[in-house]
Protein backbone atom coordinates (compact mmCIF):
# COMPACT_ATOMS: atom_id res chain seq x y z
CA UNK A 1 0.00 0.00 0.00
CA UNK A 2 1.20 3.53 -0.80
CA UNK A 3 1.62 5.79 2.01
CA UNK A 4 0.08 9.22 1.36
CA UNK A 5 3.15 11.12 3.27
CA UNK A 6 1.43 14.71 4.17
CA UNK A 7 4.18 15.19 6.11
CA UNK A 8 6.97 15.34 3.58
CA UNK A 9 4.59 16.99 1.15
CA UNK A 10 3.75 20.05 3.77
CA UNK A 11 7.96 20.47 3.69
CA UNK A 12 8.39 21.05 0.07
CA UNK A 13 4.95 22.92 0.12
CA UNK A 14 6.54 24.95 3.16
CA UNK A 15 10.15 25.34 0.95
CA UNK A 16 8.36 26.81 -1.88
CA UNK A 17 6.47 29.52 0.32
CA UNK A 18 9.74 30.34 2.31
CA UNK A 19 11.51 31.73 -1.28
CA UNK A 20 8.10 33.21 -2.55
CA UNK A 21 8.50 34.73 0.76
CA UNK A 22 11.96 35.96 1.02
CA UNK A 23 11.13 37.45 -2.92
CA UNK A 24 8.29 39.40 -1.64
CA UNK A 25 9.04 40.92 1.52
CA UNK A 26 12.49 42.47 -0.46
CA UNK A 27 9.58 44.47 -2.87
CA UNK A 28 6.96 45.14 -0.19
CA UNK A 29 9.29 45.92 2.54
CA UNK A 30 7.64 44.02 5.05
CA UNK A 31 7.32 40.03 5.72
CA UNK A 32 3.46 38.65 5.72
CA UNK A 33 1.89 39.00 9.14
CA UNK A 34 -0.44 36.62 11.28
CA UNK A 35 -2.30 36.92 13.98
CA UNK A 36 -3.62 34.09 16.30
CA UNK A 37 -6.47 34.83 18.94
CA UNK A 38 -6.39 31.98 21.82
CA UNK A 39 -8.68 32.07 24.24
CA UNK A 40 -8.77 29.88 27.30
CA UNK A 41 -6.61 26.52 27.88
CA UNK A 42 -7.26 23.78 25.73
CA UNK A 43 -3.92 21.52 25.32
CA UNK A 44 -4.72 20.47 21.44
CA UNK A 45 -5.05 24.17 20.96
CA UNK A 46 -1.98 25.08 22.91
CA UNK A 47 -0.16 22.45 20.49
CA UNK A 48 -1.89 23.28 17.26
CA UNK A 49 -0.83 26.88 17.87
CA UNK A 50 2.79 26.56 18.74
CA UNK A 51 3.12 24.15 15.44
CA UNK A 52 1.55 27.09 13.58
CA UNK A 53 4.03 29.57 15.48
CA UNK A 54 7.22 27.27 14.85
CA UNK A 55 5.81 27.02 10.58
CA UNK A 56 5.87 30.86 10.48
CA UNK A 57 9.03 31.30 12.06
CA UNK A 58 10.76 28.57 9.17
CA UNK A 59 9.42 30.44 6.36
CA UNK A 60 9.57 34.13 7.22
CA UNK A 61 6.56 34.53 8.49
CA UNK A 62 6.01 37.29 11.35
CA UNK A 63 3.49 35.90 13.57
CA UNK A 64 1.68 37.09 16.86
CA UNK A 65 -0.67 35.02 19.04
CA UNK A 66 -2.81 36.97 21.17
CA UNK A 67 -3.31 34.88 24.39
CA UNK A 68 -7.11 35.40 26.54
CA UNK A 69 -8.44 34.03 29.68
CA UNK A 70 -11.48 31.39 29.22
CA UNK A 71 -13.40 34.17 30.96
CA UNK A 72 -12.60 37.10 28.20
CA UNK A 73 -15.87 38.62 27.27
CA UNK A 74 -17.64 38.84 23.52
CA UNK A 75 -17.53 41.88 23.32
CA UNK A 76 -13.21 42.29 24.37
CA UNK A 77 -13.04 39.29 21.42
CA UNK A 78 -15.21 40.98 18.77
CA UNK A 79 -13.23 44.73 19.53
CA UNK A 80 -9.56 42.52 19.29
CA UNK A 81 -10.64 41.19 15.55
CA UNK A 82 -12.08 44.77 14.60
CA UNK A 83 -8.33 46.10 15.87
CA UNK A 84 -6.29 43.39 13.85
CA UNK A 85 -8.81 44.20 11.10
CA UNK A 86 -7.52 47.98 10.68
CA UNK A 87 -3.82 46.83 11.21
CA UNK A 88 -2.00 47.14 7.92
CA UNK A 89 0.68 44.92 9.22
CA UNK A 90 -1.81 41.84 9.94
CA UNK A 91 -2.28 39.68 6.65
CA UNK A 92 -4.70 37.31 8.47
CA UNK A 93 -6.82 36.37 11.52
CA UNK A 94 -7.09 33.16 12.98
CA UNK A 95 -9.27 32.58 15.76
CA UNK A 96 -8.40 29.45 17.35
CA UNK A 97 -11.08 27.30 17.85
CA UNK A 98 -13.04 25.77 19.83
CA UNK A 99 -13.91 28.72 21.92
CA UNK A 100 -14.51 28.48 25.42
CA UNK A 101 -17.93 27.78 26.56
CA UNK A 102 -20.17 30.80 26.38
CA UNK A 103 -17.96 32.11 23.41
CA UNK A 104 -20.45 33.03 19.94
CA UNK A 105 -17.65 31.26 17.12
CA UNK A 106 -19.61 31.85 14.36
CA UNK A 107 -20.22 35.91 15.69
CA UNK A 108 -16.30 36.15 15.65
CA UNK A 109 -15.56 34.23 12.73
CA UNK A 110 -18.06 36.51 10.90
CA UNK A 111 -16.32 39.72 12.10
CA UNK A 112 -12.91 39.09 10.67
CA UNK A 113 -12.12 41.01 7.27
CA UNK A 114 -12.90 38.45 4.31
CA UNK A 115 -9.73 39.23 2.86
CA UNK A 116 -8.04 38.22 6.14
CA UNK A 117 -10.02 35.26 6.72
CA UNK A 118 -6.65 32.82 6.35
CA UNK A 119 -9.04 29.68 7.61
CA UNK A 120 -11.32 30.07 5.41
CA UNK A 121 -14.61 29.68 6.54
CA UNK A 122 -16.04 33.31 6.57
CA UNK A 123 -19.41 33.06 4.60
CA UNK A 124 -17.71 35.27 1.43
CA UNK A 125 -15.51 32.92 1.28
CA UNK A 126 -17.28 29.96 1.89
CA UNK A 127 -19.54 31.57 -0.97
CA UNK A 128 -17.11 32.29 -2.67
CA UNK A 129 -15.95 28.24 -2.76
CA UNK A 130 -19.23 27.28 -3.80
CA UNK A 131 -19.39 29.28 -6.74
CA UNK A 132 -16.11 28.39 -7.40
CA UNK A 133 -14.65 31.77 -7.83
CA UNK A 134 -11.07 32.79 -6.05
CA UNK A 135 -10.77 33.28 -2.80
CA UNK A 136 -9.49 31.85 0.29
CA UNK A 137 -9.91 28.02 1.03
CA UNK A 138 -10.59 26.41 4.31
CA UNK A 139 -7.07 25.00 5.21
CA UNK A 140 -7.76 21.31 5.85
CA UNK A 141 -10.06 20.33 2.72
CA UNK A 142 -6.86 22.29 0.74
CA UNK A 143 -4.47 20.46 2.38
CA UNK A 144 -6.44 17.20 1.13
CA UNK A 145 -6.79 18.34 -2.56
CA UNK A 146 -3.51 19.29 -2.62
CA UNK A 147 -2.03 16.53 -1.18
CA UNK A 148 -3.93 14.17 -3.80
CA UNK A 149 -2.51 16.91 -6.66
CA UNK A 150 1.14 16.28 -5.33
CA UNK A 151 0.59 12.76 -5.28
CA UNK A 152 -0.94 12.50 -8.79
CA UNK A 153 -4.31 10.69 -7.44
CA UNK A 154 -6.81 11.51 -10.51
CA UNK A 155 -10.59 12.01 -8.87
CA UNK A 156 -11.95 12.66 -12.33
CA UNK A 157 -15.49 9.97 -13.36
CA UNK A 158 -14.28 8.45 -9.75
CA UNK A 159 -16.42 7.96 -6.93
CA UNK A 160 -15.95 9.55 -3.62
CA UNK A 161 -17.36 9.30 -0.18
CA UNK A 162 -16.48 12.05 2.41
CA UNK A 163 -17.78 11.02 6.07
CA UNK A 164 -19.04 13.77 8.15
CA UNK A 165 -20.68 16.96 6.97
CA UNK A 166 -18.72 19.66 9.27
CA UNK A 167 -18.44 22.89 8.08
CA UNK A 168 -14.82 23.16 8.61
CA UNK A 169 -13.99 19.89 6.68
CA UNK A 170 -17.09 17.79 5.15
CA UNK A 171 -19.06 20.37 3.23
CA UNK A 172 -16.36 21.97 1.64
CA UNK A 173 -14.30 19.19 0.83
CA UNK A 174 -17.54 17.72 -0.90
CA UNK A 175 -17.33 20.65 -2.60
CA UNK A 176 -14.17 20.97 -3.49
CA UNK A 177 -14.32 17.28 -4.91
CA UNK A 178 -16.75 17.88 -6.97
CA UNK A 179 -15.43 20.96 -8.73
CA UNK A 180 -15.44 21.38 -12.48
CA UNK A 181 -11.66 20.39 -13.23
CA UNK A 182 -11.64 17.79 -10.06
CA UNK A 183 -15.05 15.86 -11.67
CA UNK A 184 -15.43 13.33 -8.73
CA UNK A 185 -18.95 12.09 -8.38
CA UNK A 186 -19.76 12.68 -4.23
CA UNK A 187 -21.77 11.18 -1.78
CA UNK A 188 -22.07 12.50 1.72
CA UNK A 189 -22.53 10.17 4.48
CA UNK A 190 -23.32 11.45 8.36
CA UNK A 191 -24.80 10.00 11.42
CA UNK A 192 -28.29 9.79 9.68
CA UNK A 193 -27.05 7.71 6.98
CA UNK A 194 -28.34 4.20 6.95
CA UNK A 195 -25.29 1.93 6.00
CA UNK A 196 -22.33 4.18 5.21
CA UNK A 197 -20.62 1.44 5.25
CA UNK A 198 -21.65 0.22 1.74
CA UNK A 199 -21.26 3.65 0.56
CA UNK A 200 -17.35 3.19 1.27
CA UNK A 201 -17.62 -0.01 -0.02
CA UNK A 202 -18.42 1.47 -3.74
CA UNK A 203 -16.52 4.24 -3.43
CA UNK A 204 -12.75 4.68 -5.01
CA UNK A 205 -11.91 7.62 -2.70
CA UNK A 206 -12.70 7.67 1.16
CA UNK A 207 -12.61 10.70 2.96
CA UNK A 208 -13.15 10.42 6.51
CA UNK A 209 -13.31 13.38 8.90
CA UNK A 210 -15.57 12.19 11.54
CA UNK A 211 -13.00 11.70 15.02
CA UNK A 212 -13.92 8.35 15.73
CA UNK A 213 -10.72 6.64 16.10
CA UNK A 214 -10.38 3.22 13.89
CA UNK A 215 -13.68 3.80 12.58
CA UNK A 216 -13.30 3.16 9.23
CA UNK A 217 -12.18 -0.74 8.68
CA UNK A 218 -10.74 -2.52 5.93
CA UNK A 219 -14.18 -4.84 5.27
CA UNK A 220 -15.44 -1.13 4.24
CA UNK A 221 -13.23 -0.30 1.74
CA UNK A 222 -13.44 -1.47 -2.30
CA UNK A 223 -10.07 -3.27 -3.09
CA UNK A 224 -7.40 -0.76 -4.39
CA UNK A 225 -9.46 2.26 -2.98
CA UNK A 226 -8.16 5.50 -1.68
CA UNK A 227 -8.20 6.24 2.01
CA UNK A 228 -7.48 9.84 3.22
CA UNK A 229 -7.89 9.89 7.23
CA UNK A 230 -8.60 13.40 7.75
CA UNK A 231 -9.97 12.55 11.67
CA UNK A 232 -7.82 12.84 14.16
CA UNK A 233 -8.32 11.36 18.15
CA UNK A 234 -6.50 11.58 21.48
CA UNK A 235 -6.54 7.70 22.68
CA UNK A 236 -4.74 5.51 25.97
CA UNK A 237 -3.06 4.41 22.95
CA UNK A 238 -1.82 8.06 21.63
CA UNK A 239 -3.10 9.64 18.48
CA UNK A 240 -5.45 7.66 16.09
CA UNK A 241 -7.01 8.39 12.89
CA UNK A 242 -10.40 7.67 11.60
CA UNK A 243 -9.25 4.36 9.65
CA UNK A 244 -8.07 1.14 11.07
CA UNK A 245 -4.80 1.16 9.43
CA UNK A 246 -3.42 -2.16 10.05
CA UNK A 247 -7.02 -3.49 7.84
CA UNK A 248 -7.43 -1.01 5.73
CA UNK A 249 -3.52 -1.15 4.52
CA UNK A 250 -4.51 -5.20 3.30
CA UNK A 251 -7.18 -3.63 1.23
CA UNK A 252 -6.16 -0.04 -0.25
CA UNK A 253 -4.14 1.08 -2.81
CA UNK A 254 -2.65 3.93 -1.33
CA UNK A 255 -3.72 6.48 2.64
CA UNK A 256 -2.99 8.82 4.94
CA UNK A 257 -1.45 8.22 8.40
CA UNK A 258 -2.10 9.91 11.22
CA UNK A 259 -0.28 11.68 12.45
CA UNK A 260 2.04 12.91 9.39
CA UNK A 261 -0.83 13.04 6.87
CA UNK A 262 -3.69 15.83 6.49
CA UNK A 263 -2.57 17.48 10.48
CA UNK A 264 0.81 18.86 8.42
CA UNK A 265 -0.70 19.88 4.86
CA UNK A 266 -3.50 21.67 7.59
CA UNK A 267 -0.98 24.01 8.47
CA UNK A 268 1.00 24.33 5.06
CA UNK A 269 -2.28 25.37 3.36
CA UNK A 270 -2.94 28.23 5.90
CA UNK A 271 0.88 29.48 5.55
CA UNK A 272 -0.36 29.27 1.79
CA UNK A 273 -3.69 31.64 2.70
CA UNK A 274 -1.23 34.37 4.69
CA UNK A 275 0.72 34.45 1.88
CA UNK A 276 -2.17 35.14 -0.21
CA UNK A 277 -3.56 37.46 1.88
CA UNK A 278 -0.07 39.29 1.90
CA UNK A 279 -0.15 39.83 -1.93
CA UNK A 280 -3.65 41.05 -2.34
CA UNK A 281 -3.15 43.40 0.19
CA UNK A 282 0.23 44.91 -1.60
CA UNK A 283 -2.03 44.95 -4.76
CA UNK A 284 -4.60 47.21 -3.23
CA UNK A 285 -1.78 49.68 -2.23
CA UNK A 286 -0.22 49.19 -5.51
CA UNK A 287 2.70 47.68 -4.91
CA UNK A 288 3.92 45.66 -7.97
CA UNK A 289 4.72 41.51 -7.24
Amino acid sequence: MRLLDGKGIAAVVRAELAVEIRALTGKIGRPPGLAVILAGDDPPSRTYVRNKERACAEIGIHSETVYLPAAVGQDELLALIDALNARADVDGILVQLPLPDGQDSRACLERIDPSKDVDGFHPVNMGRLMLGLPGLRPCTPAGVMEMLRRCSLNLAGKRAVVLGRSNIVGKPLAVMLGAKGIDATVTVCHSATPDAAAHCKEADFVFSAVGKPESVRGDMIKPGAVVVDIGISVTDKGLRGDADFASISAVASAASPVPGGVGPMTIAMLMGNTVQAFKAHARKVRIEI
